[in-house]
């Protein structure tokens, strides 16, 4: 795919897809700017080039229609403070308002499109809906990584529509350190799964199977593989649909020479709510009436030998519920050992990039995703239909 570096943006009205969907206070106030501040490259560079700036996003899930709470003028003023100028408010995404505010548009201005998913048409990865947006530039940017794996409107449709389509540099970013790490890395190659589901993380443990060194499991999702295993977990959240396809995971695994590492003791209580009650436990003797909420000290002990000689790491979803301070000393310990490891280290999931920034080691990580659905998409060995998109369009 091409890069917003291969275009002449000077006069020309650039159109970039950022994915500014912010956390929001109950006062309209954005919590975390880490979205916006990860795009200003790209702005940037394209301000310095010559471009009229137009940028769109969504916000929320205002279900096909406008809602004022999923408004994007408090991304487009913080926005502006960043950039340190008035970023323009469209009162909508496509209309001939929209069309004038952008035809008077000039080098160096910027403007923001209202909530794209105000249409309906957005998510449904509508032509026309595409073809109205596309008519409001000449270049196309993708700089929106974590909304690149669905195929709407304003990510895969709309390049159908528009001659020169690219990558932002925060997307490129993404798609190289990947590549990077599970392409032609270097060994041994170590992904850390973590989070409460199997479900949600199938398709990434059989794709890794065929490319990792190691595969480390902890969070509820190991409830699962313990229980196909024949250990009694007590009132812990286990999908017992998966338990044939937990067992298949570790077969396949010890067949083809991957190191499967699972939790041998465990943080448990009789419920989230009940920290007091917190107790460490061998996985062999998780009472009944209590559920396991985070890995334990000895198990800590084991992913971080697992983790000693690793090169490249990977890592998706946290190893308990960390949000509380009793059951978050196994996540914390897996953010110490990837920030203090010699690999190319590579995390992505929302939970698992705030566990990383809570525990103040976010510097010292190699790369940390914007997307954790994209990420994961990737990790499943899937093409991301907004990357697919800019690659046919470069022919």
């Amino acid at each position: 795919m091409k890069s917003i570096k291969d275009f002449n943006l000077s006069e020309k009205k650039v159109l970039v897809r950022v994915d500014f969907n912010v956390p929001l206070d109950d006062q309209q106030n954005i919590t975390d700017d880490t979205r916006i501040v990860e795009v200003l490259p790209t702005l940037r560079y394209a301000m310095e080039n010559g471009a009229a700036l137009i940028l769109m996003s969504h916000l929320g899930r205002p279900k096909g229609k406008p809602a004022p709470k999923y408004s994007m003028a408090p991304a487009a003023m913080l926005l502006g403070k960043h950039l340190n100028l008035e970023v323009k408010m469209a009162p909508d995404c496509i209309g001939p308002e929209v069309k004038k505010m952008v035809d008077q548009l000039k080098s160096g201005e910027v403007l923001m499109l209202e909530n794209l998913r105000f249409y309906a048409e957005e998510e449904k990865n509508d032509d026309e809906f595409a073809q109205k947006i596309a008519g409001l530039c000449d270049v196309y940017i993708n700089d929106a990584f974590a909304v690149s794996h669905r195929a709407h409107a304003s990510v895969e449709a709309v390049t159908k529509f528009v001659k020169d389509c690219g990558a932002g540099f925060l997307l490129k970013k993404e798609i190289d350190y990947f590549n990077e790490a599970m392409n032609n890395p270097k060994r041994p190659l170590v992904a850390v799964v973590g989070g409460a589901k199997v479900s949600s993380k199938l398709g990434a443990l059989k794709n890794m199977l065929a490319r990792v060194n190691k595969i480390i499991i902890g969070g509820a999702m190991a409830n699962t593989f313990l229980k196909s295993q024949g250990k009694d977990v007590g009132k812990s959240l286990v999908e017992d649909e998966l338990l044939g396809e937990a067992a298949d995971i570790m077969a396949r695994a010890s067949k083809s020479g991957v190191s499967l590492f699972l939790p041998v003791d465990a943080v448990v209580s009789s419920s989230p709510d009940a920290p007091q009650h917190a107790a460490v436990v061998d996985v062999e003797n998780i009472p009944k009436d209590t559920m396991a909420l985070d890995i334990g000290p000895k198990t800590s002990s084991l992913f971080s030998k697992a983790l000693s000689d690793a090169q490249t790491i990977i890592w998706n979803g946290p190893m308990g519920m960390f949000e509380t301070e009793a059951f978050s000393r196994g996540t914390m310990e897996m953010v110490h050992n990837l920030a203090n490891s010699k690999a190319l280290t590579i995390v992505g999931g929302g939970d698992t990039d705030v566990a990383v920034h809570s525990a103040g080691e976010a510097e010292k990580i190699s790369y940390i995703s914007t997307g954790g659905g994209a990420f994961l998409h990737l990790m499943e060995g899937k093409i991301l239909p907004g990357v697919a998109a800019l690659e046919r369009a470069a022919g």
